[in-house]
This record gives C-alpha cells, structure tokens and sequence, in this order.
C-alpha cells in the first residue's frame, strides 16, 4: 500500500508515520509538507491513499484535495484533521474526500479508517457519522450566504472567526497583508457584514467555530 501523508507540523507528521509503518506492515509511505509538495509528491508517484490535513500553508488541504480530484478523480483522500466541525467535514466531502477521521481517533481506528479509505470504502469517523445521519445538509444551519463563498474564503472567514490575527493568517497561507486583506473585504462583502462581531456571531450561528473552541 502507497500512502502520502500531508500535514504541515513535521513533529506530527513523522509520529503519525512511524505509527502508520509499525501497525500496517509493508506500507510505503511518503510525507508532504503542504499542498504544493502533496500536489508535487502524487504527481511523481501516484499512491493508494492521501491521507490530507484541513490546515496548511498555502494551498489548503481543501483546495488541494479538489485540485488533486480534478486531475485524478479516482485518487482517495482520507482528511485527518483536529477539526470535527460539521460544515468543515461537508466541506473535505465535497472536496471529493471519501473519508473523514478527527486527530482524537484512537490508532487503531485510524488504521481501520486508512485500510477501508485505501480499498475503495468510504469512512467517516462514527460519532461525525451520526451527526451528519442527524443533521442533513438542507438543515444544517449553514447560512446561505456561506455556500457563496470558495473553499480560499470559506478557509479565511474561519480562521478570521477563530479569531487568528490577520498577520498569522497571511503567514500561514503565504500570502500577503494586502492580498488578506482584499480576501477579508470580498468575505465581508459577499456575506453583508461590517464588523468581525457580525463575522464571529455568524460563524457561531452555522456551527462553523464553537465558543471556547481551538484555533488552527
């Protein structure tokens, strides 16, 4: 089995993969720092599955999943991800992801997640399941004002409602103050607020951030 795995913290990203190799006997496996690298790795060696984090600099996990689907749509993605948040799990399906498992998954669920992603079956971590079951997209709360934005302005508006300061989320996605900034008026724009208050209670009111949640 041929797995990329994507995540921006090295320290994480070799855990996960000395993990990966001493439970899955025989695995080849290859590491990705961002999008841009994930997009160069798939393109030298076509592998089995991609396992994607949410958060990356640059191009992130979403928007590189959907890239990565439009030149090879039979590729498998499997999103890891801290996040559990509900418009972010429809986000990385929509992308074209065939499974979504949170960082709090015990190893053996993640390698039960990896072998069943890696065959063809989709898997989505069980409590994430039920809530989906419980909650169907057309009922979801998510404003739908939200669904006008792209995967770029959707990952900004969250950042932004976690309450990152700008300077972080422009280094984080390598770009510059004024490109976030024209980002953070075209977001404000397209969902008719004014103030970071409207943004937060908006982001708050999807479901889209929790109050007290982590940021990333």
């Amino acid at each position: 089995m041929k797995i990329l795995l994507v995540d921006d913290h090295a320290v994480v990203r070799q855990g996960y993969a000395s993990l990966l190799r001493a439970l899955l006997p025989g695995v080849q496996l290859r590491e990705a720092c961002d999008g841009e690298q994930a997009l160069q790795r798939v393109q030298e060696e076509i592998p089995n599955l991609v396992i994607m984090d949410i958060g990356l600099p640059g191009i992130s996990g979403l928007e590189t999943t959907r890239r990565l689907r439009q030149r090879l749509p039979q590729l498998r993605v499997l999103f890891f991800s801290m996040h559990d948040e509900l418009p972010l799990v429809r986000q990385a399906l929509d992308a074209g992801a065939i499974g979504y498992l949170t960082k709090n998954s015990s190893p053996e669920v993640l390698v039960e997640a990896v072998k069943r992603t890696a065959a063809g079956h989709a898997y989505i971590e069980q409590q994430l399941a039920t809530q989906l079951a419980c909650n169907p997209a057309s009922s979801d709360g998510l404003d739908p004002r939200l669904r006008e934005l792209t995967q770029r302005e959707f990952e900004i508006f969250v950042m932004l409602a976690r309450g990152l300061p700008p300077r972080q989320i422009a280094e984080k996605l390598c770009i510059s103050a004024k490109t976030l900034s024209n980002y953070q008026t075209l977001v404000k724009n397209k969902l008719q607020i004014a103030s970071q208050a409207e943004l937060v209670h908006l982001a708050i009111d999807s479901g889209v951030v929790r109050v007290g949640g982590a940021s990333a």
